[in-house]
């Protein structure tokens, strides 16, 4: 059962990993057809620059939300559990 658990929480921080790369690979993705549609349309104004700031300030939580604070993960596995315990308990 432990191993189970072990196998389900490193799960679970793996697709929040994937997650993260999927997300970082479509923001560059969409920046960079952005800046081409940018510079080829109107290379006079520059505004290419106000959705990747925006964006990357989402990158950037995201990020911090996955490698510096991955102990939300555990946080939720305990409030799953004891939930699950709760309605066991009823039956």
């Amino acid at each position: 059962m432990e191993q189970s658990q072990a196998y389900q929480s490193a799960k679970k921080r793996v697709e929040a990993k994937m997650s993260f790369y999927t997300h970082l690979s479509v923001y560059v993705a969409v920046i960079l057809l952005l800046a081409v549609i940018n510079l080829m349309s109107s290379p006079g104004t520059i505004w290419f620059h106000w959705p990747m700031m925006g964006w990357g300030i989402a990158v950037i939580i995201h990020a911090f939300a996955v490698f510096v604070f991955p102990g939300r993960f555990e946080v939720s596995e305990r409030m799953i559990e004891k939930e699950m315990n709760k309605s066991h308990s009823k039956i």
